[in-house]
């Protein structure tokens, strides 16, 4: 039995199955086929369901190009799984292409247009032979930079297939492709598309609103509404499959649920990680068909009633198969999806509060009201029968049981329960606040951060103030207190020294009217706040640091009194090398200085001034200018 097909018992007696297998092969499993789009056409025509659709505004703008009779070619690029042949087959059928011939097996497809233009599509250039390649890249460099008007090419391509193509195709040539450093360009965001050539990257589309619409359109598909006579939701039971999507859909949880995890993926875009549409649906897969004990780690309709018998539906939680804990964990970091929510650690970061309600709340008296309100009543994936006995036997079982089988299991429990609270803890819960279960307590503030920078809104004090302060303890190694002002500090030569106290320089927090100071903006290339400090007025006496969410969190913990190398080495020194810049700039800067500004180094002979950073009761930090006497 394929993926996508089912016997008439199983349709007969579980009405959705056939839907559930079809999604079931975009899930992530050892061959799901439905991940690659020439598979899609002939698998939903076998299963005879309505396909998933997802709104794609590249699609219109490639349209748009296309049909405007501008002259060039486009080229649709992206990473695997970015939907790069999804995009080419769209503009082929809304062109008037016959999908028959779409769907053949050759990779190379011509069409005519009305006005009488050819258009030469590419689904994937890495299935063209070398020969193949170089005549197609030849109408694409004569399309966009030459004389041709009546060709034109649509082509699909990796990033870095395409740059390598280029460069073998100009190394044969015995010149330098005029498109391949213009293309890096382009990818890098560092220049424009080349001549006539249009560019559409779908590797910068890829955000949470890409997310929302996935999860919208999977659990919202009309093939569910079969779900009503299934014999696995009769005489009230609970099918897993339904309630997972069911929770997707719910109006409260459910927006919750997709808003947390938007959160998360957001975060980790921005941390480097890019989601394709493709990961974004294994996730949606996994989220509503996971389970540990079932084939593959992915549920069909018939493994339902075994494990209603068994009692096992609780293993199939939808808060934990977010982080592919269904998955033997090989499989699950063999994802990129998988693996970047995974590096959050949602499960093993925890506070005690949370903790002591999970583990004593059931039975505290000043608990067991919150203990019912939070987890209590989910009796599916929450307090169900299975947690409330291992709690009591954790609690009460004697050591033997313990080493037995209560101790470990629990834990996992424990994993499982944080996990849950994450994504169901209210937003006004502020004596748990959800992002205290992540690795990125701070991942709030970032949020909120990129959302002031790109309504243009003014930033909350308390996050500058944060940020300063932890810039300052980086820079001298001292546990200073100041948000007013920036010290850049030095031990006398060795710029990546961990503890300076010899002020070269300080600079206000926030940019004032001379044009010193620290201000706060969005860097429109990498689409990251960044921390622009200027020393003195002039774009020259000035250095920015790029704020990704791992920095903005180095940072704040800093602030709060993590010591930096215990919570990231590779932070350290990058802020370290920052500070490197910064003393450049200064030392620049004081010697540009006009006569009698400058601070003279000596006040006579054989002296030497300079300036240390103390440090008051309170903890603000202050520059003292000490004369040192130097023997002769």
């Amino acid at each position: 039995m394929s993926d996508s097909t089912t016997s008439a018992s199983d349709s007969g007696a579980f009405p959705s199955s056939v839907w559930v297998r079809f999604l079931r092969s975009y899930g992530p499993t050892p061959n799901n086929l439905n991940l690659f789009d020439e598979y899609i056409t002939t698998a939903v025509r076998r299963a005879k369901i309505q396909p998933l659709t997802l709104t794609s505004p590249q699609l219109a703008q490639i349209l748009d190009r296309v049909r405007s009779g501008e002259p060039g070619s486009v080229l649709v690029a992206g990473t695997a799984g970015d939907g790069k042949t999804y995009h080419c087959r769209g503009v082929w059928s809304e062109l008037g292409g016959d999908p028959k011939i779409w769907a053949d097996d050759s990779t190379i497809k011509e069409l005519t247009l009305p006005d009488g233009r050819l258009v030469i599509f590419v689904k994937d250039l890495s299935e063209l032979s070398d020969e193949q390649s170089d005549e197609v890249l030849a109408v694409l460099e004569n399309s966009a930079l030459g004389e041709e008007r009546e060709r034109f090419v649509v082509m699909a391509a990796n990033h870095g297939q395409i740059l390598e193509r280029l460069r073998d195709l100009g190394r044969r040539q015995d010149r330098e492709h005029p498109l391949r450093k213009a293309l890096q360009d382009v990818f890098l965001m560092t220049g424009e598309a080349p001549g006539r050539l249009a560019v559409f990257d779908l590797s910068r589309v890829a955000r949470r609103e890409s997310l929302e619409e996935v999860l919208s359109a999977v659990a919202g598909h009309p093939a569910w509404d079969k779900c009503g006579s299934c014999v696995s939701r009769s005489e009230g039971r609970v099918c897993p499959i339904y309630e997972n999507r069911s929770r997707l859909l719910d109006p409260d949880g459910g927006k919750k649920l997709a808003q947390r995890l938007g959160h998360l993926v957001e975060i980790a875009r921005q941390n480097g990680w890019h989601l394709p549409v493709r990961d974004l649906l294994a996730l949606a897969s996994n989220m509503i068909l996971g389970h540990p004990d079932v084939k593959e780690n992915l549920m069909v309709c018939s493994d339902v009633p075994k494990l209603q018998d068994d009692g096992k539906i609780e293993g199939a939680s939808i808060y934990n198969n977010v982080f592919g804990a269904n998955l033997p964990k090989r499989r699950a970091m063999e994802r990129p999806v998988f693996k970047a929510l995974l590096a959050f650690g949602v499960g093993d970061e925890t506070s005690n509060g949370a903790d002591g309600l999970l583990v004593y709340g059931a039975d505290d008296s000043k608990l067991v009201g919150t203990f019912e309100r939070l987890i209590g009543n989910d009796p599916i994936y929450g307090a169900t029968d299975g947690y409330r006995s291992d709690l009591h036997q954790y609690l009460e079982g004697d050591d033997s049981a313990r080493q037995d089988r209560g101790a470990d299991h629990f834990v996992q429990r424990l994993v499982s329960q944080r996990r849950r609270m994450f994504f169901t803890l209210p937003d006004e819960e502020s004596a748990y606040p959800f992002w205290n279960m992540t690795a990125f307590r701070f991942g709030g503030n970032y949020l909120e951060l990129m959302t002031s920078l790109a309504e243009k809104k003014t930033i909350n004090e308390s996050v500058r103030a944060r940020l300063v302060r932890g810039l300052n303890r980086v820079m001298t190694g001292l546990l200073i207190e100041n948000t007013d002002r920036i010290f850049v500090a030095s031990s006398g030569g060795f710029s990546q020294s961990r503890i300076s106290v010899l002020c070269d320089t300080e600079t206000p927090a926030k940019r004032d009217r001379t044009g010193a100071g620290m201000m706060i903006k969005l860097d429109q290339s990498s689409g990251l706040p960044s921390l622009d400090i200027a020393l003195a007025a002039g774009k020259s006496n000035s250095s920015a640091l790029q704020v990704t969410p791992i920095r903005f969190e180095f940072l704040c913990r800093v602030a709060e009194g993590a010591l930096p190398g215990s919570f990231s080495n590779e932070c350290l020194e990058d802020m370290l090398a920052f500070k490197a810049k910064l003393l450049r700039k200064a030392e620049v800067l004081n010697k540009q200085q006009p006569d009698g500004e400058e601070d003279e180094p000596f006040e006579e002979e054989g002296a030497l001034m300079l300036k240390f950073i103390d440090i008051e009761k309170n903890g603000h930090g202050f520059s003292r200018s000490v004369t040192v006497r130097v023997d002769l």
